[in-house]
């Protein structure tokens, strides 16, 4: 059996029990979370939300360049006032630089790309960076921005300051 068809089966299960067709589109805590997509971490399990309690935008390291357009939506027409910011220990956008993956694309694909795909290689730095770069979008609202890194050893979120 091929994994999607594991997961076919998985999700017959889940339906067999399923109760929350009736949440509401906007999540209830008025809150997103922009975590990196690394399997090793459950936003839901580590936080302790449920469906329908915030929105959560995964990408590779967890990046707000690549969250933007998420993030603003979730704010200006699901009224989302709160964000959380959640880079963690271990992380693989600590293990190269952009110009390595551009090479091994064009090597590849024999194309270059443009793409930018956002390594970095101080994690604190990174947090306060992206951060930064939500509270300073002009489209962005003022809210509550924290940051935080999760430890992937333990599962415990220290938080970053802002200083």
């Amino acid at each position: 059996m091929s994994l999607a068809e594991q997961f076919e089966s998985n999700n017959k299960s889940y339906v067999s029990t399923f109760t929350k067709g009736d949440l509401a589109l906007p999540p209830a805590k008025k809150a997103l979370i922009l975590v990196c997509m690394d399997a090793r971490i459950d936003p839901a399990k580590s936080l302790g939300f449920e469906e329908g309690d915030v929105h959560v935008v995964r990408n590779a390291g967890g990046r707000a360049k690549d969250a933007l357009r998420s993030i603003i939506i979730s704010q200006k027409l699901l009224g989302t006032r709160e964000i959380i910011v959640i880079h963690h220990t271990d992380c693989g956008m600590l293990t190269f630089k952009d110009e390595d993956l551009k090479s091994i694309l064009l090597k590849d694909t024999g194309q270059q790309t443009d793409l930018q795909f956002l390594p970095f290689s101080d994690l604190h730095q990174s947090v306060k960076d992206d951060v930064e770069i939500i509270k300073s979008n002009p489209f962005v609202l003022d809210i509550p921005i924290t940051g935080y890194i999760y430890d992937v050893k333990t599962g415990e979120i220290n938080k970053v300051s802002s200083d």
